[in-house]
């Protein structure tokens, strides 16, 4: 079975954001980690080939700093990798990122692909789901169990208020959920044998793509921290005082009444 895993890299999640002057997120000391959703996905690519045999592929746009992430993936156990690696890469959408993929993932064989749900520096869960539609095969998205039997995927998925099952001819795309496995850790062996597993830089051009095709639809010109939360108030008085003085505070000061 040959497995394709997208991959991002992102902020570690407990990092402190901090802005510079023209709202832009300063990333200087910051490290930056493999999408945590998305080590899921790369798990459960693992125990797939474990059970079936094959190959496990990851994918990812990025910079040089994107290597990094890419090799705790190998060590974890996946087989080779791609970095899609282009200057053009600063500007892109998401639509844009699901275009350049898709046209990588046309170079690979693949049997199914597997993403996290989302990312957790812009939270958007588009990329995986448009990829599918780009390249024409079905997708299951918030999947938290997964079992492959031939050509057929029965995944069960989170929904309101519960989840469904749904079954799903391959090759297609399934984009996973905490919970759906437990994340190994890399071994020391690993991350020796990480070293020297096939890791290919490509750009754009290599996927017959230029600036003008990825023109992006959304740009995000600046970011805003949120308000800092102010401390919690102790009303005086009795149960009827309290209640009067709750009142009049959400009615003057926050306004909501």
């Amino acid at each position: 079975m040959n497995i394709v895993v997208c991959m991002k890299q992102t902020f570690d999640t407990e990092a402190k954001i901090v802005l510079n002057a023209e709202g832009k997120i300063d990333s200087n000391g910051v490290t930056l980690i493999i999408n945590p959703l998305d080590e899921y996905a790369i798990e459960e690519a693992l125990r797939l080939k474990e059970k079936f045999g094959g190959e496990v592929t990851i994918l990812t746009l990025g910079g040089d700093q994107a290597q990094a992430a890419i090799r705790t993936a190998l060590a974890m156990g996946a087989d080779k990798a791609i970095l899609i690696n282009d200057p053009a890469l600063v500007e892109v959408d998401e639509g844009g990122a699901a275009e350049i993929l898709s046209q990588a993932v046309k170079t690979i064989p693949y049997d199914i692909l597997l993403a996290g749900v989302m990312d957790t520096d812009n939270g958007s869960a588009q990329v995986a789901v448009r990829l599918a539609e780009k390249i024409g095969v079905p997708s299951i998205s918030s999947v938290t169990k997964l079992e492959v039997d031939g050509d057929k995927a029965v995944a069960v998925r989170v929904i309101d208020g519960g989840t469904a099952t749904l079954e799903v001819t391959l090759p297609a795309v399934i984009t996973v959920v905490q919970g759906i496995n437990e994340v190994r850790y890399p071994s020391v062996a690993g991350i020796m044998k990480a070293k020297k597993k096939p890791l290919s830089t490509i750009k754009l051009s290599d996927l017959g793509l230029n600036v003008s095709d990825l023109a992006p639809h959304m740009k995000v010109t600046k970011f805003t921290l949120p308000v800092p939360r102010k401390g919690g108030k102790i009303l005086p008085g009795d149960a009827a005082q309290a209640t009067q003085e709750l009142a009049r505070l959400l009615r003057e000061e926050a306004k909501v009444l």
